[in-house]
């Protein structure tokens, strides 16, 4: 949110420079980013000074120039050629010197002495436009006959520089989004040193009732939405431009001025933190306000020309006809302040917080106005910013005020009781504060001290701070008022030594991000609200077992996502989209779904748990003059989830491995821990999910149970053990089988003919093709035998390897080629 350094100062009297400023509100909880200095003018009109015309006469070489010398006060007159028609002598002008800098838009010209058509010219005598104070450009500027010559523009016209401070407002402080809260925090830190400061706010205590030519009935037929509405007429007033010095004010904070009346409610908007509507007094048909909601399905149409649908629970504001405006929200497109308005209705209201939130996410809708009501603003507040309106409108916009104020408010907001117990202060502070310096801070903070004994006192915090209404927040606010930097710390270290749960779930994630990394990964992190559209024509992830949001911001964010799949393939999407298409990425995240619950117990109808996923797509290398390119496939991916079993010490024995396919994957592989708890699934993603996803080419995927994994890990036992002084012999096979075999049944077979001398079982060819006969494949595979105790003899060996023909001849009907 922009402060505006000169606005600020007009609710106490500071002595701090802006930066300062800055500095003290960032160390109260308002942080604050860099200063920015702004002018009203680009340039500040430096180098433009006030002149007189001494002579003119027309410019020997031509029939619209003039030859002029002017007075600028610094020594000699300036001789300078102008091209105005209304030039003449005896003018006061403004004249840009030689070297100043003009602006139009993002151009900047600057001025030289130069000639023209033969006359040097050694500066320029301007225009309105030129400057940038108006947009005239019929002629030079002609000033009144008592400008002092030689005076700096600048200093004519009130240029003055302006400090624009960043603060940035966190959700909870709804109190300090204006001018005024951020000056009352302001106040409360400077009172702590100085007890004289004062905030102060511009009095309303000229406002009376001129007649009662425009009352408005006021009914609010739905007082919890709207706790509070107030309103008030005026007439015979004329809309225009905005005076200069409002426009300004708005446009230093970035706010667009629109016209008088408009503006001087975004003015207070910004000034107070209290937003306010002005409408058209034509459009209060039936001389009737009312605050209700409308029929579902009714059509509005907003400010901005966009037709909405209303739901049942939007809150309107109503004249005796239809619908005006979205309250709290944004206004109607016929019921707004124009050129030809001459009354207003103005409203001032207190909307419930979260009825005007959940209006505004509906519908898509974040204005300044919205943005207050959803935090909560000052109910107290709304007599007195509409006293204000209306007199603020009246001396920009002329005419008189036409009504009493209606003011309804059946249920009062109180403020919020709190015990605040000093001995808790200081415990959670870690200082001794003086009981008379958390008075002080208190009353600073507007919060009463009803009754106080024994060091503990019950106050009453202001209806406005909807962040404090416990003890704790009490606490907080004195010591941000105190300064967190005035808290002292000693050289004591407090230390506690925490038992560490094995396995350590964050250095396992750390140890296979590095080696993924390192692989060429990158690792991804999605939003975990996802699109219910997913999961529609699903089973096992159908749309029955999605969490649901209550109030979703958009159909694309409505539901928790049951897989980290979809969040995957929209990356791969994305980065495809921009021609980066050979990917490899990772994900650690939670999914979600419902499940069967205890009755009684409606969060264990809820489930969570962490995954882990891996994704390939595209080439895995780019291919150079020692290696072709190469198309990732199911593969690649099989041996980067093998390798991290392999580096958490999971062993392929301890597992089943399941060929199948799933309704997310084709080709999928399905681990299983021994108990048949689900390890993982890998497999490359379907072709219609893809489609859906708009992927044009294949996708590998893997989605590790992270909870089974963990299990996993924990049974690894690293153990020491020599170096084998007896060597290892190997034997290869060429095996005949049915193409239905897989290599996983012959490792099965092998290591149930010999668990002792057996250690590695390795596939290094595959054949299919001519010469077979119908239906076989050729697997040539290598078996590794080592017995710890002695040298292996051929007779042991060729004895082993008999035993496994003879097992893969029963078993798998293989045949040796």
């Amino acid at each position: 949110m922009n402060i505006s350094y000169t606005w600020l100062n007009e609710f106490l009297d500071v002595d701090l420079t802006p930066e300062e400023t800055a500095n003290v509100l960032t160390s109260i909880g308002l942080e604050n980013g860099p200063v920015e200095e702004v002018e009203t003018v680009k340039g500040g009109l430096e180098g433009l000074l006030i002149g007189e015309v001494l002579t003119c006469t027309d410019h020997p070489d031509s029939d619209h120039l003039h030859c002029t010398t002017v007075n600028v006060g610094t020594g000699d007159p300036l001789s300078i050629v102008c091209g105005a028609p209304n030039v003449a002598a005896g003018q006061k002008v403004v004249v840009a010197t030689i070297g100043t800098k003009l602006y139009d838009g993002d151009q900047v010209f600057v001025i030289k002495k130069s000639k023209i058509r033969g006359q040097e010219s050694h500066g320029m005598i301007c225009a309105e436009d030129e400057i940038g104070i108006g947009a005239s450009h019929d002629g030079i500027i002609v000033l009144p006959a008592d400008a002092p010559v030689g005076m700096k523009a600048s200093e004519y016209y009130g240029i003055k520089k302006e400090y624009i401070l960043e603060v940035d407002i966190t959700p909870n402080r709804a109190d300090a989004a204006s001018h005024y809260g951020v000056a009352r925090d302001l106040a409360a830190y400077l009172k702590q040193k100085n007890p004289l400061v004062q905030l102060r706010r511009p009095s309303v205590d000229d406002f009376a009732v001129e007649n009662n030519d425009f009352p408005v009935q006021v009914d609010v037929l739905n007082s919890e939405a709207c706790p509070r509405y107030a309103g008030v007429t005026l007439t015979g007033i004329h809309v225009q431009e905005s005076p200069k010095w409002l426009k300004d004010r708005l446009l230093a904070i970035g706010v667009r001025p629109i016209n008088n009346v408009v503006d001087v409610t975004n003015y207070l908007l910004h000034e107070t933190g209290q937003p306010l509507h002005a409408f058209d007094g034509a459009a209060i048909k039936g001389n009737v306000v009312r605050v209700q909601t409308r029929p579902a399905g009714t059509r509005f149409t907003t400010l901005d020309g966009v037709e909405r649908e209303l739901a049942d629970t939007d809150l309107m504001i109503c004249n005796a006809e239809g619908p005006m405006c979205i309250a709290g929200v944004f206004g109607g497109l016929d019921s707004g302040v124009t050129e030809t308005s001459t009354s207003v209705f103005l409203e001032s209201a207190y909307f419930h917080p979260v009825w005007v939130r959940k209006t505004a996410r509906r519908h898509g809708l974040n204005t300044d106005a919205s943005f207050r009501f959803e935090r909560g603003i000052d109910p107290d507040n709304t007599v007195y910013v509409l006293k204000r309106a209306a007199l603020m409108i009246r001396e920009l916009a002329g005419g008189s005020i036409s009504s009493n104020i209606v003011d309804v408010y059946p249920t009062p907001l109180k403020g919020f009781e709190v015990e605040l117990d000093m001995k808790k202060v200081c415990s959670l502070i870690g200082k001794q504060l003086a009981i008379e310096e958390v008075r002080s801070i208190l009353s600073a903070l507007e919060i009463s001290i009803n009754s106080e004994q024994a060091g503990v006192m019950q106050l009453t915090v202001p209806a406005y701070r909807v962040d404090v209404q416990r003890d704790v927040d009490v606490i907080e606010d004195i010591m941000r008022i105190h300064g967190y930097n005035a808290i002292e710390f000693d050289d004591t270290i407090r230390a506690t030594l925490s038992h560490s749960v094995k396995p350590d779930s964050h250095k396992i994630q750390q140890l296979l991000s590095e080696q993924l990394t390192a692989n060429g990964f990158y690792e991804i992190l999605n939003n975990s609200l996802s699109s219910a559209s997913y999961y529609e024509g699903l089973e096992t992830l159908s749309p029955d077992r999605c969490v649901a949001l209550m109030n979703p911001l958009s159909n694309d964010l409505a539901v928790m996502r049951q897989s980290l799949l979809f969040g995957g393939l929209e990356s791969i999407a994305h980065n495809q989209n921009r021609r980066r298409g050979d990917l490899k990425l990772y994900e650690f995240g939670n999914c979600y779904h419902r499940c069967e619950g205890k009755e009684g117990e409606a969060l264990s109808t809820f489930a969570e748990g962490m995954h882990m996923a891996l994704w390939m797509c595209g080439k895995v290398n780019e291919g150079s003059w020692y290696a072709p390119a190469a198309e990732a496939s199911f593969f690649d991916l099989k041996a980067q989830v093998e390798a991290l079993l392999a580096r958490m010490g999971i062993a392929r024995s301890t597992l089943s491995i399941e060929e199948t396919s799933t309704e997310l994957l084709s080709h999928a592989l399905v681990y299983r821990l021994r108990s048949g708890e689900l390890l993982l699934e890998m497999g490359q993603v379907k072709n219609a999910l893809l489609k859906r996803a708009d992927i044009d080419v294949p996708v590998y995927y893997a989605d590790i149970r992270w909870a089974s994994f963990l299990t996993a890990a924990s049974r690894n036992n690293v153990q020491y053990a020599e170096i084998s002084k007896y060597p290892e012999v190997k034997r290869d096979l060429a095996l005949l089988v049915d193409r239905s075999v897989r290599f996983a049944d012959i490792e099965r077979v092998a290591a149930g003919v010999e668990k002792r001398l057996l250690k590695s079982v390795q596939l290094f060819d595959v054949y299919e093709g001519k010469n077979l006969p119908q239906g076989k494949k050729s697997y040539a595979v290598a078996f590794v035998l080592q017995d710890e105790r002695q040298t292996l003899t051929d007779k042991q060996i060729d004895a082993v390897m008999n035993k496994m023909i003879q097992q893969f001849e029963k078993q798998l009907n293989a045949s040796l080629r």
